[in-house]
Formats: C-alpha cells, sequence, structure tokens
C-alpha cells in the first residue's frame, strides 16, 4: 500500500513509533443495493475503500478520490455514517498507526469497478447479504452502519 509523502517524511523523523492519521472510509453503493469491496494486497481480506487523508484535504473530497483510485469508480457522497477510532495497528514493517475514520455512504455515477491501483488485488459488487470472506472486521462495523437504514451519523459517546 503506497504511504503518503507526508507520512514519509513524519516517518523520517519518528521512526515507527505511533501514529494519529486522518482517514476515510467509504461505503459505495449501485443502482441494484450492492456494495463495492477491494480485496487489498497486503493482507489479502476483502474491505471497504479506505485511505490517509492528504494535509488539508476535506474528508468528503477524499472519500470520493480515494474510490476513483482504487476501483475506478466514481460516486457521489449521500451522507456521513459513522466517525471512530481504529485500534492501534502495527504493520509488517514495524510502523505503528492509529486512525480516526470518517466513513460516508456513496452512490456509484459510473465507470467500471476494477483494480485501479497497486493497493487491492480485486474489486467487485456484493450483495448485503452476500458478502465475501475473509472480510476485515472494520469494513463489517461500517458496512452495518451505514447500512442500517438510519439518517444520523453514528458515533461513540
Amino acid at each position: 500500500m503506497p504511504i503518503p509523502d507526508f507520512v514519509v517524511q513524519l516517518r523520517s523523523h519518528v521512526g515507527t513509533a505511533p501514529l494519529w492519521l486522518p482517514g476515510v472510509s467509504a461505503i459505495v453503493t449501485d443502482e441494484h443495493g450492492r456494495v463495492l469491496l477491494t480485496r487489498r494486497a497486503d493482507n489479502g481480506m476483502w474491505a471497504v475503500v479506505s485511505g490517509i487523508l492528504e494535509p488539508g484535504e476535506e474528508p468528503a473530497v477524499a472519500a470520493v478520490r480515494e474510490v476513483l483510485e482504487e476501483t475506478g469508480v466514481t460516486a457521489e457522497i449521500v451522507r456521513l455514517t459513522s466517525v471512530d477510532v481504529t485500534a492501534p495497528i502495527t504493520y509488517p514493517n514495524g510502523d505503528v498507526a492509529q486512525y480516526l475514520d470518517v466513513c460516508f455512504l456513496l452512490r456509484a455515477t459510473g465507470g467500471d469497478a476494477r483494480v485501479a491501483d497497486d493497493e487491492n488485488l480485486e474489486v467487485a459488487w456484493f450483495a448485503p447479504d452476500a458478502l465475501p470472506e475473509p472480510l476485515t472486521e472494520t469494513s463489517r462495523l461500517r458496512l452495518g452502519k451505514a447500512l442500517a437504514g438510519r439518517a444520523e451519523a453514528w458515533f461513540r459517546q
């Protein structure tokens, strides 16, 4: 998974020490109610589209950008679905990060779902009641919150 330049610069100063980073996740649906998932190259698991915000980038803009960059699908924001914090993640190279994740529901507006970067091995649409395995637990939770039909965003209180 490519590391944004600003994170590479931070890592040159802090090494593998824990970093607190802003991230976005995107639950993309199509006209049939299916959800768009990617099978990640770093762990082989299926997941919703996600990524790190660039410095100063708006979260909704980042979600739309990540969907296009990773899957070739154009999409528009429907609503904010959840805001939560991940557990610390230790990557194979020893880097540790923890993410503030802002998750959005998006509607596909065009493009053909395909692997559009080197972060993913597969990209496909799935019915919500027929999700692939292995699916990351964070994706399962975000999908549940996004597809629950609630108008308001979920957050821990």
